[in-house]
């Protein structure tokens, strides 16, 4: 028996182990690996050029030439021209030195305000200890020898020198121009035999999984190339806006600053304020006063809060698949390992490991931690939240469930189950009372508080999204609405009785008049159903710990009134229910419904058929 605990255990420190290493090799090795990487993501951004120029006949090792000239030669334009203009913004700097000297002055405070006094009052106490440790060394060294005066008390000599400063430079530079080299020669080499390359990475990881791993690098492709095209395309236009508010402002160089911002917003997180900051800086420096400065950071604050907040998440969001703390992490974790370039590489790396993660079941954590997928289905997190006593979280699950769903697919998908769940716990005893009311008695209040909602006419909680194959015939329950009436019986406990007032109010917005009876004795709530005096009934039931109760209640119903309608409700009941219907009716035909779509459903079908026989009744007659 403790043979799989312990391989458990072993493989888990093995992981460990290899994502140790991985990391370290990702640090050490980083020369080489990193312009990989790089060269890995302009090769997502160039191979559509590529292809593009292969389909007008250019041979493959032309159009790949073709390709990287030209963006060699783009970027080399924008270098040479951003940098010409950095150097014309540092030649103007002396012209406005009279507006940054007027500026400093009037941050200047009055020497007669409080703060002012206390600051020379702390200057002149720490001049005083300063002098109190001064006169205290000078008493110290008076009867010491000085430096050099003795071969004990010898001078010490440092050769300074400027070569190793100047070497450090050099191979800066050095590393720099090939770090740039290998990125070109990678990505040339990369986009000339892409489909060569692919195969071998199948071939050496998806060995018995070729369908698998195919469907991984499509995916991890084409979210990588269409997130990088679609944050060029925002990236650009943020730019544009930016430099054109600038100049429309009158800050010098305003096509310098928009095309800074839209190429520092590769840059997760700093890469924005960097921008703003700069020319933020140089608005103070150039212009007279305050406003136009104040003006242009808040231009800088909406644009950023518009774009990252509304913009990115509709435009790009579902290419990514990460969530925002993902982003932040990831950034975190490729800046440690790569610097600031790996800030730029962040997101693509990560989402690749995101999508092996989502299909390589051994690696489903990734996908877990870094998704922005809910890691919990709806009805698990609502009762999740019923168990924390959190009343408020539990009614945000449901609100964000209703949004994009019908009132009946969020009780039969979400609040059925979630009972369900409940019921299964506290037959096992893994609730204690104050928990099991507090479920209870929250969720047959959200469940009164939806009876406040309106209907969407144009997803009607009874019809189901498609509005006819999964709703009761809205003419047939207006005509025989007012005349019948429907109730709806619980079966054995609190969680049967909420089910009754879900299906009743689905009955209800339907044009029925239907109720529920309050969960009590056998004999009082038989009592309250003949008072009634209903043309049909639900009986409520939640398997499988209610079944026999409803066999009983079944036929004490049939022995009070034998020609009554009876449906009997099983909710989510997951085995055969013509076998459960043959149980509880004792080999009667019985009607046995497993969802409140059904229900409603089977509600129309029998009172539209009393009606069928009355009038046919009385056009015989």
């Amino acid at each position: 028996m403790a043979r799989p605990d312990t391989s458990k255990v072993l493989s888990q420190l093995l992981a460990v182990i290899l994502a140790v290493v991985l990391i370290a090799v990702l640090y050490l090795a980083k020369t080489v690996i990193f312009p990989l990487a790089l060269a890995l993501l302009l090769t997502f951004i160039l191979a559509p050029l590529v292809t593009g120029l292969e389909r007008i006949r250019f041979p493959r090792i032309l159009a790949v030439l073709c390709v990287i000239v030209a963006a060699g030669a783009i970027l080399g334009t924008a270098g040479w021209t951003v940098s010409r203009q950095l150097i014309e913004v540092a030649d103007d700097f002396p012209a406005y030195s009279l507006n940054v000297q007027s500026k400093i002055e009037s941050f200047r405070q009055s020497k007669t305000t409080r703060f002012t006094r206390a600051q020379e009052e702390l200057n002149r106490l720490t001049r005083q200890i300063e002098q109190l440790n001064t006169d205290e060394r000078d008493r110290g060294r008076a009867g010491k020898l000085e430096l050099g005066s003795s071969p004990t008390r010898p001078l010490l000599v440092r050769e300074v020198g400027d070569t190793p400063a100047r070497l450090d430079a050099l191979s800066g530079v050095m590393g720099a121009m090939l770090s740039v080299v290998l990125v070109v020669v990678f990505t040339f080499f990369m986009l000339l035999n892409r489909e060569d390359l692919r195969n071998r990475f199948i071939h050496l990881t998806g060995h018995g999984h070729l369908n698998l791993m195919t469907q991984a690098m499509d995916d991890a492709s084409v979210r990588v190339s269409r997130f990088l095209s679609l944050q060029l395309l925002v990236n650009t236009g943020f730019g544009a806006i930016i430099a054109i508010a600038l100049q429309f402002l009158g800050l010098p160089h305003a096509f310098l600053w928009g095309f800074l911002t839209g190429l520092l917003r590769f840059i997760p997180y700093v890469g924005e304020p960097i921008a703003a900051a700069l020319a933020i800086v140089l608005s103070i420096v150039v212009f007279d006063g305050w406003s136009k400065t104040l003006l242009i950071m808040a231009i800088f604050s909406c644009m950023e809060v518009v774009t990252a907040n509304f913009l990115e998440p509709h435009v790009y969001g579902r290419y990514t698949g990460l969530s925002t703390l993902a982003i932040l992490i990831a950034a975190i974790f490729w800046s440690l390992i790569w610097g600031p370039v790996g800030l730029v590489l962040s997101v693509p790396l990560t989402v690749c490991l995101a999508v092996v993660g989502s299909h390589v079941p051994s690696l489903e954590f990734l996908t877990v931690l870094l998704g922005d997928q809910p890691v919990m289905a709806p009805e698990a997190h609502y009762y999740q939240r019923l168990l924390a006593n959190d009343e408020h979280e539990a009614s945000r699950v449901l609100e964000t469930y209703i949004k994009e769903h019908s009132l009946r697919e969020l009780y039969d998908a979400v609040m059925i189950p979630a009972l369900i769940m409940a019921e299964r716990d506290r037959h096992s005893n893994a609730l204690d009372e104050a928990t099991v009311a507090f479920i209870t008695q929250t969720t047959k209040d959200l469940v009164e508080e939806m009876t406040l909602r309106k209907v969407d006419p144009e997803r009607n909680e009874t019809t189901g999204p498609s509005g006819d194959s999964e709703g009761p015939d809205y003419e047939s329950a207006a005509a025989i609405g007012d005349s019948k009436k429907i109730t709806v019986v619980p079966v054995r406990d609190d969680a049967d009785e909420i089910i009754g007032i879900m299906l009743a109010q689905l009955l209800q917005r339907a044009g029925y008049s239907a109720r529920t009876i309050p969960i009590g004795t056998v004999e009082g709530m038989l009592a309250e159903t003949s008072k009634s005096e209903p043309d049909l009934v639900c009986l409520s039931a939640l398997p499988p710990y209610a079944i026999s109760h409803a066999r009983n209640l079944y036929r004490r119903l049939r022995m009070q009134d034998p020609d009554l309608k009876i449906i009997v409700g099983l909710w989510n009941y997951t085995e055969d229910p013509v076998r459960a219907a043959n149980e509880i009716s004792g080999g009667e035909t019985a009607q046995v419904c497993t969802s409140l779509a059904q229900a409603t459903l089977q509600v129309n079908a029998s009172l539209l058929r009393v009606l069928e026989q009355k009038v046919e009744e009385t056009t015989s007659g």
